[in-house]
């Protein structure tokens, strides 16, 4: 069976989906800045700050998959901050174009991850993929990754970008800090909670890749969401009902996110909602596009 290289393995998409292709029989390899030829998945080194990668990993990759980026929410936004959010997914992007290019094989496709948050904060507009990117952080970082993507693109390699929602899943993310209150028997939205939110299963996203990997019909750029998008608030009581949680329904103000978080408030009082007809046209299929099916099985995995 083929095998697939992947940049970011270890993370939140990468683990689950490396566990899926195993089980279909795919050969999976990661990259990370430590070499491990005897871990469960064969691990390759690569350094994006010193542009450093093992070629053979990359001559021996019938697919490559690059998730690789420091994590949008895990710091507050400073200049240095949102400088290491781009250079993390645009150096990872450009080091395997050159080891691509170095190589006497090159691989039969290219994917990689993008941002839902491109297009900005678009009201109720539904967007397709043809939408204009936004102008804030979440715009300027997504262009300038993908742009990263395209230089692969002109070697002649077959790209696939997925432009991912907020990935469900109880592992890590966005869900469990979203549901933490209820615990304390409060729904917590986010301003006046009509914002739309582009949702995915995890399971559907990975197996968004697989289909990437394997239909050759699917090259450029993809919305990566369930084709329910559901307003925040809407969400939240939701998630409440289907853990059977009674709570209160409480906003978190617009003036308070904006002085906690600061410009990072975009990430949750944006509005996005996804058109997903493109890949849809492609031939996949959800195996979860409601929330309420998607959320319970999330939760009764957790269990």
């Amino acid at each position: 069976m083929p095998t697939v290289l992947i940049g970011g393995g270890s993370g939140l998409i990468g683990t689950r989906l490396s566990e899926l292709l195993t089980e279909k029989g795919y050969t999976v390899w990661h990259l990370s800045r430590t070499r491990d030829p005897d871990a469960r998945y064969k691990t390759f080194h690569w350094d994006s700050e010193k542009q450093q990668i093992d070629q053979e990993a990359v001559d021996g990759a019938d697919y490559i998959i690059n998730l690789a980026g420091a994590g949008i929410a895990d710091q507050r936004w400073t200049k240095k901050r949102k400088r290491v959010i781009i250079d993390s997914r645009v150096d990872t992007t450009l080091l395997l174009r050159d080891a691509i290019q170095r190589s006497a094989g090159a691989p039969k496709a290219f994917l990689s991850a993008s941002g839902a948050n491109i297009y900005g904060d678009q009201g109720d507009e539904l967007l397709t993929e043809t939408h204009p990117p936004g102008d804030g952080f979440f715009g300027v970082s997504c262009v300038a990754w993908e742009k990263a993507v395209q230089e692969v693109a002109e070697l002649g390699i077959r790209t696939v970008i997925l432009r991912t929602g907020v990935v469900l899943t109880t592992k890590g993310g966005a869900l469990p800090k979203m549901t933490m209150p209820m615990a304390f028997m409060a729904g917590v939205y986010f301003g006046d909670g009509q914002q739309w939110m582009s949702w995915i299963h995890i399971d559907d996203i990975c197996r968004m890749y697989l289909h990437g990997i394997e239909q050759e019909n699917v090259e450029g750029p993809y919305n990566a969401a369930a084709p329910n998008p559901e307003r925040n608030k809407d969400f939240i009581e939701t998630a409440a009902e289907v853990q059977d949680k009674p709570v209160i329904m409480l906003s978190a103000p617009v003036f308070a996110l904006k002085l906690g978080l600061g410009e990072m408030s975009h990430a949750v009082l944006d509005s996005v909602r996804l058109s997903v007809e493109k890949i849809l046209g492609t031939g996949f299929t959800f195996d979860f596009p409601e929330l309420r099916e998607a959320l319970a099985e999330v939760f009764r995995e957790e269990k």
